[in-house]
């Protein structure tokens, strides 16, 4: 592991040597489990999260183990990973760490198999008509709020790639976002004329309103989304906002943003949208990666027959 800066990061190092000392673990298991929990530290770092492990929850954790499968890692690394930190998060309760074995019920996602969590359109449609009743009283979080999911879903964003956009991202005349994917990679996505009114509403008259509370450094001037004080707003408020709006609704998989983008794409497809297409819009380097909504596609097609069919 890096220099340990964090609870976290101090975490997992004593987890290591309680590794080496009770089990006699060899250096090259010793190297394969610091490099599982580095990308567990390195995703909490970037979700804007707590980094202290009596903080991990189940929702968390199956967040960052959505996100390596979205990596396109094989079968067995996700297994080897995801029994990693449940390891871990069991050692933590074991040892007192934290109250509770958050990683007792987490289970790797498989690529060949599982499906992402997608909404109806209808149920997209619901989401985003309540957030529109919310920005009408044009509180300013409201606001902000209504064009986070409005860009996600619009655009099929990575939460990381939508907290990073800045204000000269946006060509509003073309309805476009410059967008600074995975591997530093730039592209160019489309939004529709929705999340056009909501971002147009959320510049006029919230984000000038949560920028007034900014710290006078000047870090947050270039950035799209600000939070409540004013500072670029984190991938963990993102999560906090999907997973409230989410929590209710039937469905499996997590319940974080990355629901809009898989729900964007399905619909896209749905819709007759060609795959290529839809895979310079998700920015994803293999088409593989985006046949898994080809399937998703599918069963809704199936379901769709099955109940409509006459001879189904």
């Amino acid at each position: 592991m890096h220099a340990a800066t964090t609870e976290l990061s101090e975490a997992i190092d004593a987890y290591l040597r309680a590794v080496a000392l009770e089990r006699g673990a060899s250096p090259h298991t010793l190297r394969a489990y610091a490099a599982d929990l580095r990308t567990l530290a390195e995703f909490v770092e970037e979700s804007g999260a707590e980094a202290d492990p009596a903080l991990l929850d189940l929702e968390l954790l199956r967040e960052w183990a959505w996100h390596q499968r979205d990596a396109g890692l094989a079968t067995a690394t996700l297994a080897r990973r995801t029994s990693t930190v449940r390891g871990f998060t069991a050692w933590l309760a074991r040892t007192g760490r934290a109250a509770a074995d958050a990683g007792v019920r987490l289970r790797a996602p498989r690529p060949d198999r599982s499906l992402p969590r997608v909404l109806t359109r209808t149920q997209v449609d619901e989401l985003l008509a309540g957030l529109a009743d919310r920005a009408a009283t044009d509180d300013p979080n409201a606001l902000r709020d209504l064009a986070v999911v409005e860009v996600l879903y619009a655009s099929a964003l990575r939460v990381s790639e939508l907290v990073g956009l800045d204000l000269d991202s946006i060509d509003d005349g073309r309805r476009t976002l410059r967008v600074l994917g995975k591997g530093a990679k730039e592209r160019v996505v489309p939004y529709g004329l929705p999340a056009s009114r909501a971002l147009a509403a959320y510049l006029d008259r919230g984000r000038p309103a949560l920028a007034s509370g900014a710290p006078s450094d000047g870090q947050a001037e270039a950035a799209l989304f600000l939070g409540a004080r004013g500072k670029r707003l984190s991938t963990r408020a993102v999560y906090t906002l999907v997973a409230g709006l989410l929590a209710d609704l039937p469905g499996s998989g997590p319940a974080g943003p990355h629901a809009f983008r898989h729900s964007a794409a399905t619909h896209l497809l749905d819709g007759g949208a060609d795959l290529r297409a839809v895979q310079e819009l998700l920015g994803h380097a293999s088409l593989g990666t985006t046949q898994i909504y080809t399937h998703v596609s599918a069963e809704r097609l199936a379901a769709a027959y099955r109940t409509a069919h006459p001879r189904a």
